[in-house]
């Protein structure tokens, strides 16, 4: 019940980009990284929750058995630095085999959904936008219509219809309905949300920017930056303590061979995240 509250290397993608977006990187006392305190705080907003809970759900789930920890300590020596290289390698392969497979086949699918779209609504989008080329000239104003044609045509697409779908429940959030698809995608893997994102705007920005600048020119239909300090201290918060892991889910149901606990670990951690979001996203905002 708590240990999905400790954060996981999934979540550091996700904390890296919203942190290079709203985070200024300045330094306190000419060496303490602001940015640096960020992340930190997030580590420790993790393990302060998750013994908060545990103390809340001691009163709540009774276990009639003791169980007993017993750890034998190592003999601490200096590091082999051919074994640190030897793991950082193994792991970074790892992470690429396994995690890699899963952002691929995301965001072809994604692609996919961002691409096409239900009926004629693509088609309609597509005759719209060349009447209105024909009728200018200017190279500015037709760079400004293609502009205007590819996030119209991701609106009326499959992946914007959904996106569109949820977007009043996340709104309180400070989110909008990318950010809303890329919560629902990265349910299978946390560090989703990032291609998502990536995916999301090569669709509708041909620019060749990277996705930080991508995301960093990001505005609402009234103009207003989305992501804005409030908004990316919400999101972060939100992946803190969100069950935004399928994987775990499984784990869980294999382990108590029941549906009760995946679903009161989906429930709860949903609902404690949007409520840490509403709250952190209302003092920022």
């Amino acid at each position: 019940m708590v240990t999905p509250l400790m954060s996981c290397s999934a979540r550091l993608p996700v904390f890296t980009i919203l942190i290079a977006l709203a985070v200024p990187n300045t330094y306190l006392a000419g060496f303490i990284s602001v940015q640096g305190l960020v992340m930190m705080g997030l580590y420790l907003l993790g393990v302060v929750m998750a013994l908060l809970v545990s103390f809340i759900f001691s009163f709540i789930i009774k276990i009639k058995e003791k169980s007993f920890f017993i750890l034998e300590l190592p003999v601490y020596r200096g590091p082999r630095w051919k074994n640190i290289g030897v793991t950082m390698i193994e792991k970074a392969r790892i992470f690429v085999k396994d995690a890699g497979r899963i952002i691929m086949i995301i965001s072809l699918l994604l692609w996919f959904l961002s691409s096409y779209g239900p009926g004629n609504r693509m088609e309609q989008v597509a005759n719209k936008y060349a009447a209105l080329k024909n009728k200018t000239a200017d190279s500015a104003e037709l760079k400004m219509l293609y502009k205007q044609y590819n996030a119209e045509k991701l609106q009326n697409s499959y992946a914007g219809i959904l996106g569109k779908t949820i977007e009043p429940a996340i709104q309180p959030l400070g989110f909008d309905w990318k950010i809303g698809i890329a919560l629902i995608t990265s349910f299978a893997a946390r560090e989703v949300f990032v291609g998502t994102m990536a995916t999301l705007y090569s669709v509708e920005e041909s620019e060749t920017k990277t996705l930080k600048q991508k995301m960093q020119a990001a505005v609402r239909p009234d103009g207003s930056q989305v992501y804005t300090l409030g908004t990316s201290l919400s999101l972060m918060v939100f992946y803190v303590f969100a069950m935004q892991c399928m994987s775990t889910l499984a784990i869980v149901r294999r382990e108590t061979k029941t549906w009760k606990w995946p679903l009161v670990q989906l429930v709860y951690m949903t609902a404690l995240a949007y409520i840490m979001s509403f709250i952190v996203y209302r003092i920022f905002s």
